[in-house]
């Protein structure tokens, strides 16, 4: 097991779950973030209700590609099987984070996509954030789920329905960037439609502002036109 790397996403994981309690999108001991270790079949995750104020990071877990525990003194999120199923069958998937955030989740109650309504979707998912089925908690079926849905799609986030919102990143860091966004324009559509319809936006405008902003807008490296720059 390479120490330094997994050394170094457990310090990233745990550090990174304090966003998901400064943006809002947890209570209590829900949601999970997790890191794949680079160049290895290794994850990197949440324990299994352990409150966000008493994570560490020797406290994250690390398991194999199957949820089976490699190192670690607590059993890991019940949502393991769901990430590593990920990353199983999504090889270009580095990070992903799982909440229930309240707007999000309130669409995710209905079964409904969010769509493509306003610029900041088309800049961060590129598409309607779609809906993926329903499934239970603790085996490898939310992770079909998660897979089934992206796939082809080019939002890293879903909402599984009945549930609450999966997103995934290249990284734990873009993962949990996508939850931030996931909330935001879940609220913003949501305060939209209590005054009437919402029109989605024209494709062709979808695809012009999302081009924009992964490739075009902030301050990027010369050799790096694979993510668009935080807000």
């Amino acid at each position: 097991m390479p120490t330094d790397s997994v050394d170094r996403l457990r310090r990233e994981v745990c550090a990174l779950h304090d966003e998901l309690v400064r943006w809002g999108l947890v209570t209590w001991t829900s949601g999970n973030i997790s890191a794949r270790v680079p160049g290895t079949d290794l994850i990197v995750i949440k324990p299994s209700g352990v409150l966000y104020d008493d994570l560490t990071p020797e406290s994250m877990v690390v398991t194999d590609l199957h949820g089976t525990v490699v190192d670690g003194a607590y059993a890991p999120s019940s949502d393991t099987a769901a990430h590593a199923y990920v990353y199983r069958e999504m090889p270009e998937v580095g990070g992903v984070v799982h909440t229930h955030s309240p707007y999000a989740t309130a669409w995710a109650a209905r079964g409904e996509a969010i769509p493509c309504a306003i610029t900041a979707m088309a800049d961060e998912f590129g598409a309607e954030i779609p809906v993926g089925p329903f499934a239970l908690i603790g085996g490898d079926d939310i992770g079909k789920g998660i897979v089934a849905t992206l796939t082809g799609h080019r939002s890293p986030a879903v909402l599984m329905r009945s549930h609450g919102v999966f997103t995934i990143g290249r990284d734990a860091r873009s993962a949990v960037k996508a939850a931030v966004m996931c909330e935001d324009v879940a609220r913003t559509v949501h305060l939209a439609r209590v005054h009437g319809p919402v029109e989605p936006l024209a494709p062709e405008h979808v695809d012009a502002l999302y081009h924009r902003y992964q490739n075009v807008y902030g301050q990027r490296a010369a050799d790096d036109t694979t993510e668009g720059a935080g807000s």
